[in-house]
């Protein structure tokens, strides 16, 4: 059974400068990974439970899904019966940055 999706503001935000740098290094690579991070958001409707718990956060529950081809990943709470994104993050640069939305 799907789950519903809700993105933060951020989390809509944050693939914009990456899809811009991959179009420039070669057309077409941006939008492959906004294809990638579709699948990735449709793995996590179908499987919620099935991303991983991230490092520290485990007593939040918060999980992530790699991005598939990418250096990404989506971080992700599941909130009732939604999932909420918290983050499309890179993972070798500052890869919990994004923390700080938990306490919003």
């Amino acid at each position: 059974m799907s789950s519903q999706v809700r993105f933060g503001p951020e989390a809509i935000a944050e693939p914009s400068d990456a899809v811009r740098w991959y179009e420039q290094r070669r057309a077409g690579l941006g939008l492959a990974l906004l294809s990638a991070v579709d699948a990735a958001v449709e793995s996590i409707t179908r499987w919620p439970r099935s991303g991983a718990l991230m490092d520290g956060l485990e007593a939040l529950e918060v999980r992530r899904v790699p991005v598939s081809s990418f250096p990404y990943h989506v971080a992700y709470l599941i909130v009732h019966e939604h999932i909420e994104v918290l983050a499309i993050a890179h993972g070798r640069r500052r890869p919990t940055y994004w923390t700080d939305r938990l306490t919003r």
